[in-house]
């Protein structure tokens, strides 16, 4: 079936998203926005905000043309590089420009969305109640869902249709995996550089209240939960969107020519309606419960995509490869199921009251050191349950295409279904990224209450919103960190064929195979998996440097502005110093891990060879996911460990154990935050640059 309407379709879902999300932000700034207090804090996010998005890209400008400009001249330098086949040249510098454009935009009007809702959604909780405030805050959050998805599917499909060759498009997977490395460590720098300054100076030095107007880093720490939350989270899963379905289209290629193109673009196209149509099934009452309402959208979203991908594989899959349709169908359903096992599994290493997060809490009452022991224990107990499903998920996946292939290639076709389950893991995307980016809403929805002097009853029906938000947070982490997984398998699968394509006259028997026992695949295992320590040390030093520049600022504050501690009538703190320390911080500091991920695996391949870069990209998966399951978890748990005890559990705010909790989360800020998800962009860039290596390289 070779029928290149069915491109034009997956280009229509994608564009319906993306009207779809510009008609939902219509209507959220149509939502009142309060007092003149209220309209003037938000304004105050909304610009810090913008002020960070338009520094860092302004920064990665130059990088990313530089890019631009080799990926043209490189078809000058290699063999065949005017070809068709080969992934330097015109088009994948366009694709390049493409990708990195396309997640810059889906940053800004995430951003818009949801630092112009907060207000709003705080607003409502004071004029309507608790149910206005959920529809006001995830529909911002969907916005922001729905364009990362629809810029995704729209941007690889439009360049299909108008190269017409997945391997020259390859490349856009790479202008989104460098911009999105950039944004995420950029992002994460800042937030907790303003969220350590403003807990630590203000909560435990101070001792004044979180989100209160006298805490000078205040603004910059509601801009930084958007910053982190919405752009860096969303530009993490464009990447993945656009990594995974490049990645399956070019095995598809191989194996089944134009079915196994068209068919991840398609399943995209299923996961996009199928989201649309959950928002609207997010709805809660007064005394209701907002995470159950989310999980409704979620459950709908997932069980209309399965339906719809079984009938589009029927569908797309016939001849001899209708023997697979089911298979197919069966390896998106495991990615469909690791998206709620992975956000279970969170949920059960860092949830508010589960028994992890109480053992972290009780272990408090001797101290912090305890308090940190037990934290780093659970972080990495959690990384055990999450890889059992991930290998779990790819053996099934595997097996399921394999066994019902023909015996002749059975073990081929079942690569297909790797990455088949990496592309319903997700398909989901839209939906995951709306109910991550609900939380900074929600969240700075309460900030504003506090700092607007809104009635009690206000700030409980955004904390309750909030604490939803911190839920959704961490089952988006896990969904990032599995999706990354999968994305790198899938990543992994393609660049093998590469290689295969280039070296298959010297290769025994046409086949490229990674043998553990060969010193040149062990020397870039080795090399590979250090490399994600490497980075997270880089970023964890990054955030207590810049850290220490913000806790400085927030004291000379406090010392040298007469009456702003006491909150004396008119006295104001210098919000806009601190938004500038942290973003000058992010935006300096972001460079060198960015520098250490493009570069690694050009240095590997080009001078060790395809074989050494193969090892290189297995180890740095392994320890890359292990990493940030590990960071991720921890932090969250330490977060969570200490909001139990401010709920008046083991003495409450201010006790011995809440001073104790408040060090574990302040060690655990960087770690779930910034060096943990800056993971995920890691393995990513180094799987989308490996593919355009694969046909480049010179030697095995």
């Amino acid at each position: 079936m070779e029928n290149m309407t069915l491109a034009y379709y997956a280009a229509g879902a994608g564009a319906l998203a993306l009207l779809f999300a510009l008609f939902t932000l219509s209507s959220i700034l149509k939502e009142d926005m309060g007092t003149p207090k209220m309209r003037e804090i938000s304004e105050a996010i909304h610009e810090g905000a913008m002020a960070f998005l338009n520094r860092q890209y302004k920064t990665l400008i130059p990088f990313a043309l530089i890019i631009f400009v080799l990926l043209w001249a490189a078809q000058y330098f290699v063999e065949g590089g005017g070809s068709a086949h080969m992934p330097v040249g015109p088009a994948s510098a366009i694709s390049f420009l493409v990708g990195a454009a396309l997640s810059a935009v889906a940053g800004y009007i995430g951003m818009t969305s949801t630092t112009k809702s907060n207000a709003r959604t705080a607003e409502a909780a004071r004029s309507h109640g608790l149910s206005k405030a959920l529809n006001v805050s995830f529909r911002a959050g969907a916005v922001m869902g729905l364009s990362v998805a629809g810029l995704g599917l729209l941007g690889v499909s439009v360049l299909y249709i108008i190269f017409g060759q997945p391997t020259i498009i390859n490349s856009f997977a790479f202008g989104a995996s460098a911009i999105a490395f950039f944004a995420r460590i950029g992002g994460g720098i800042y937030t907790k550089a303003a969220d350590v300054g403003a807990d630590l100076v203000g909560k435990v030095e101070a001792g004044i209240p979180e989100d209160d107007p006298r805490n000078p880093a205040v603004i910059a720490d509601n801009v930084g939960d958007n910053v982190g939350d919405t752009a860096g989270m969303g530009a993490d899963l464009f990447e993945s969107y656009a990594a995974t379905t490049i990645a399956a289209m070019l095995i598809g290629n191989t194996l089944f020519g134009f079915a196994g193109i068209i068919f991840p673009m398609l399943v995209g196209a299923v996961g996009i309606v199928a989201a649309i149509i959950g928002t609207f099934c997010v709805r809660t009452s007064e005394d209701g419960n907002p995470q159950a309402a989310l999980n409704v959208g979620l459950w709908v979203t997932n069980i209309l995509t399965a339906i719809g991908v079984f009938f589009v594989a029927k569908a797309t899959f016939v001849g001899e490869a209708a023997s697979v349709a089911t298979g197919i169908f069966m390896a998106v359903v495991a990615g469909l199921i690791v998206n709620v096992a992975v956000g279970y599994l969170t949920e059960v290493y860092t949830g508010t009251g589960k028994a992890s997060v109480n053992r972290i809490a009780e272990a408090s009452k001797s101290g912090p050191a305890t308090n940190v022991i037990h934290g780093l224990a659970v972080g990495m107990e959690s990384t055990f349950l999450p890889m059992l499903t991930f290998a779990g998920a790819i053996y099934f996946s595997f097996w399921a295409v394999g066994s019902a292939a023909p015996a002749d290639k059975a073990e081929i076709w079942a690569i297909y279904g790797i990455a088949m389950a990496a592309m319903g893991m997700l398909s989901s995307a839209g939906f995951v990224v709306a109910m991550d980016s609900f939380g900074p809403v929600a969240d700075n929805a309460g900030g504003i209450a506090e700092m607007a002097e809104l009635p009690p009853e206000v700030r409980a029906k955004t904390d309750k919103l909030d604490a939803v938000g911190n839920t959704t947070a961490a089952i988006a982490k896990g969904f990032a960190i599995g999706s990354a997984a999968l994305t790198a398998l899938a990543l992994f699968s393609a660049y093998v064929e590469a290689v295969t394509h280039k070296f298959a006259a010297v290769l025994p028997g046409g086949k490229f195979i990674v043998n553990l026992t060969e010193p040149m695949v062990l020397v870039g295992v080795f090399i590979g998996g250090s490399i994600p320590f490497l980075v997270g040390a880089q970023t964890m030093r990054a955030v207590g440097e810049a850290a220490y520049g913000m806790v400085e600022e927030v004291r000379r504050q406090f010392r040298e502005i007469p009456g702003l501690l006491e909150g004396k009538p008119g006295v104001k703190a210098d919000y806009a110093r601190c938004v500038d320390i942290a973003t000058s911080s992010a935006i300096s500091k972001m460079v060198a891990p960015g520098m250490v991920a493009v570069s690694a695996p050009i240095l590997v391949g080009f001078i060790l060879g395809a074989k050494a870069l193969a090892g290189f990209l297995g180890g740095l998966t392994v320890t890359g996911v292990l990493m940030a399951l590990f960071l991720s978890n921890a932090g969250g748990a330490w977060d969570n460990a200490k909001k139990w005890i401010e709920q008046g559990n083991l003495g409450g705010k201010k006790s011995d154990p809440h001073k104790a909790a408040v060090v574990g989360d302040t060690v655990g800020d960087p770690c779930k935050d910034t060096s943990g998800p800056a993971m995920n962009p890691l393995i990513k860039v180094a799987g989308t640059i490996s593919l355009i290596l694969g046909p480049l390289l010179t030697r095995l």
